[in-house]
């Protein structure tokens, strides 16, 4: 069950037009910090990543179908958790899966494997889709949060002129 604050941030999310991926961002957030604080760990980075959209899709979380790319058990994996949104998993099933994840590693959330994951991930999309994506979130930031993140790359560039 995700937590109550993880919900609020991503209704907060969806009243704001932003995006289903930008929403369920937040369970993928909330599954990370479980790993990080010994809750239980994940086989892959991918593994912790895709139980946060699971649960994004039975939170209501409208995310389209995985990607032409995916394998078979993905997608029945997706379909399943659209189809018992709002659903409950029997209690020895929950605590299987609790158990089972208890003994796989945490390193997988450790900025290191996130930050490899994400540049794994960005070099499978095209330059022009990356991009594209750039300018969507500059257009649904806000004024406030444009300004900030136009003084955060302005430091980013200064920091990275002095190395």
């Amino acid at each position: 069950m995700p937590e109550k604050e993880t919900l609020r941030r991503a209704r907060a999310d969806k009243q704001a037009g932003k995006a289903p991926s930008t929403q369920a961002g937040e369970f993928v957030r909330e599954e990370i910090h479980h790993v990080r604080e010994g809750k239980h760990g994940a086989r892959s980075t991918k593994q912790a990543i895709a139980i946060g959209l699971s649960k994004a899709r039975r939170a209501g979380v409208k995310l389209g179908k995985p990607p032409a790319g995916s394998s078979e058990g993905t997608k029945r994996s997706a379909a399943s958790a659209r189809r018992r949104a709002g659903k409950l998993a029997s209690p020895r099933r929950s605590r299987a899966t609790r158990s089972a994840l208890k003994r796989e590693p945490h390193r997988t959330a450790s900025s290191k494997a996130l930050s490899r994951q994400a540049s794994s991930a960005a070099r499978r999309r095209s330059a022009s889709s990356r991009r594209a994506a750039a300018q969507k979130a500059v257009r649904t930031k806000g004024p406030q949060r444009r300004h900030e993140a136009a003084q955060k790359a302005a430091r980013t560039r200064r920091r990275h002129a002095a190395a």
